[in-house]
Parts: structure tokens; C-alpha cells; sequence
């Protein structure tokens, strides 16, 4: 049922009530009562009391006592139309909550993201399965263009993502630009146990120290700057090589790196290029 539905049907409610002229009638006499007694109060009360305080006292407390006499007569006598008029609003108050309780939710995650700075124009983010850069945000929706495909790779696809604010007061929210200027990018590279990873660990830690030794003592300024806005500890922005086994017979080489936010794919790339142009880590395989 809509809201016009439970309108008309409130109002044909109360017209096809037989009790309505009696209700009416009865606040008519009620109201004429009131004005009567507090005609005949006052005139008495100006007659036979002198002092001018306490008559002025007399004739307000009059004044309030009768009003409060008229809402208690108006409540007795339209009591169960009251009832019947806020079980309707109720109804009307749930249809409207269902009927918009998407539109709501789009709005509390706009609040919940504006209230936190979660993040701004420009800033890579995911949630979900949604990644890609911010171009645009309104009260119900924030548009991406999308990175990937996947969660590792770091090229636009081409494609814009409409993602609504509901989502952000559902689920957790990644925030990849957060440093804004420069951030520590990690990618991860697959071996195997009998290949020579030993020798690809050594070789992309130094390609990745060439890469990135123009700028890191700025990257180090920059995150001292943060740790000390944020009162966090400042991390370690040197180029690592680190150890993961997913599988029994893998390993997997973690590559993290300090790149400016817009050059990070093009750091990763040029990385990857110099490392297996030049060098065959299989060895140990084909022996």
C-alpha cells in the first residue's frame, strides 16, 4: 500500500464514522464551556480581588488552568481518532523507510565516508571487488575508473565503475593513495623451489636500489612527515625483497618499493623488464 492509498483510506475512515458529528459536537460545547467559565472567572476575579499582584496572579493561572482543561476535554474526546491517526503515520513512516531504504543507506555512506576523510578526488581505492582511481563523488554515488584487472595490477582497464555510497557503510574501504605523493608499492613474483630464486632475490633488490635511490631520501622526509602528523611509527621506505610460501612447492618473491603515486607501474615495469631481460633463473631446473 502507498502513501495516497493510506491517505484516502484515512479519510474515508473518518467520513464514513458515524461517532464523527458527535466528536465535533461535543468540541464545540467543550470550547464554548471553557470560553463561558473564563469569562465569569475573570470578571469575578477583577471584582474581588484588590491587590493588583495578586489578581494579575489569579488571571494567568486561570489562564493556564483552563487551557490545560481544553487539551485534556480535546484528547478525552478525540482519543481513539488520535490512536487510529498514529497507527496510520506509523504505517505511512514504514512504507516510506522501505520504499527509500536504499536511497537511506546511500546517504548514511556518504556520511560515514565524508565524516572519516576516507579518501579524496585522485585517490586509488578498493571495495569489493571495485578498484580503480576517484573522478567524481555525490551524495549517492562515487565513480572510479577502473585498475586492473585483478588487485596487482596498476593500468586503468579502460572501463568506469558507478559505485553507490551504500557500499561504504557495508563494507571495509582500501585506501592506496593515502601517503598522496609517494607510497610503498609491493608486487609478487612466482618461483618455484628448484628454480634460482636465490639469484633473482639478490638481482631485483639491487635493480630496485637503482630505481629508486634518486628520490628516497625524499621519500623518507615525506613519510617522517606523515608519522609525525599521525603520531604512528615511521616506516622502513628502503627497496626489500621478502619470502612468501603460498604452496608447498612455490616460493614467492614480495618486491616492496617506494615509487611516486603516479609512476608506480611504470617503476614495477621498468623492474621486471631489467631484471628477466638479462637474466635466466631456471638454471638449477635444467641442471
Amino acid at each position: 500500500m502507498n502513501l495516497q492509498e493510506l491517505l484516502n483510506a484515512l479519510l474515508e475512515e473518518l467520513k464514513s464514522s458515524d461517532s464523527l458529528l458527535r466528536l465535533v459536537i461535543s468540541t464545540v460545547v467543550l470550547i464554548c464551556v471553557v470560553i463561558f467559565a473564563r469569562w465569569i472567572l475573570r470578571r469575578y476575579i477583577r471584582r474581588n480581588v484588590n491587590s493588583t499582584d495578586l489578581r494579575r496572579r489569579w488571571l494567568v493561572q486561570l489562564r493556564n488552568g483552563l487551557l490545560l482543561v481544553l487539551l485534556l476535554g480535546l484528547v478525552m474526546i478525540w482519543g481513539n481518532e488520535l490512536r487510529t491517526f498514529a497507527l496510520s503515520l506509523v504505517a505511512i513512516a514504514v512504507a516510506l523507510v522501505i520504499a527509500t531504504k536504499e536511497l537511506i543507506i546511500c546517504v548514511s555512506g556518504t556520511l560515514i565516508k565524508s565524516g572519516s576523510n576516507a579518501f579524496q578526488l585522485g585517490d586509488r581505492i578498493q571495495i569489493k571487488e571495485y578498484r580503480g582511481d576517484v573522478i567524481d563523488q555525490n551524495l549517492l554515488t562515487t565513480t572510479i575508473l577502473e585498475v586492473g584487472p585483478g588487485k596487482n595490477m596498476q593500468q586503468r582497464s579502460g572501463r568506469m565503475v558507478v559505485i553507490p555510497n551504500s557500499l561504504f557503510a557495508m563494507e571495509p574501504l582500501i585506501n592506496e593513495s593515502y601517503s598522496k605523493d609517494f607510497v610503498l608499492h609491493t608486487f609478487a613474483i612466482p618461483f618455484l623451489r628448484t628454480d634460482d630464486w636465490q639469484r633473482a632475490q639478490k638481482e631485483l633488490l639491487r635493480v630496485a636500489q637503482i630505481y629508486c635511490d634518486e628520490y628516497l631520501s625524499d621519500v623518507k622526509r615525506h613519510f617522517d612527515r606523515i608519522s609525525y602528523r599521525t603520531g604512528l611509527d615511521s616506516p622502513a621506505v628502503e627497496p626489500r625483497v621478502t619470502l612468501q610460501f603460498e604452496e608447498a612447492e612455490d616460493i614467492t618473491l614480495v618486491v616492496r618499493i617506494p615509487a611516486r603515486a603516479e609512476s608506480r607501474n611504470w617503476v614495477e615495469q621498468n623492474i621486471l623488464n631489467d631484471v628477466f631481460s638479462n637474466n635466466d633463473f631456471s638454471s638449477k631446473q635444467d641442471a
